[in-house]
């Protein structure tokens, strides 16, 4: 497949806010029709599931296997897929797969009737947030 068919389905790159990425590398995509979605300021925790599973596919998978074209990566990463989420125990989920964890979405609380109050953390930097007594 040639680089134009890849990148007629592309729609968004998501990036962060380092400085290798310039201006005229954002031409680039934005030329191609691709909306660039930087990290929210101060937001260090934006990006840090993209690079943790980065990390660990690279780990445990792509410095162990010699990938020959984009059809193998695509199997390779498929079955990956399935033993990290089927077979794989997770160290924060207890030793347990993402599969025997209870996965359900908590039910969202209702704070219409609540004042919410926010104290700065250094300066502002970051901030926690209450309900107020």
């Amino acid at each position: 497949m040639d680089p134009g068919q890849r990148t007629a389905s592309l729609k968004f790159l998501i990036r962060d806010r380092a400085g290798q990425f310039t201006s005229s590398s954002g031409a680039v995509f934005t030329a191609e029709g691709i909306r660039i979605l930087a990290s929210p300021p101060q937001a260090s925790r934006a990006n840090a599931i993209c690079e943790r599973i980065t990390g660990t596919l690279r780990r445990e998978l792509l410095d162990r296997v010699l990938i020959v074209n984009e059809h193998h990566l695509r199997q390779v990463l498929t079955e990956y897929l399935r033993y990290y989420n089927d077979a794989r125990p997770h160290r924060s989920l207890g030793q347990l797969t993402p599969a025997q964890t209870d996965t359900r979405l908590p039910e969202p609380v209702n704070l219409a009737g609540h004042r919410i109050h926010r104290k700065q953390i250094l300066g502002g930097l970051t901030h926690e947030y209450y309900i107020a007594a």
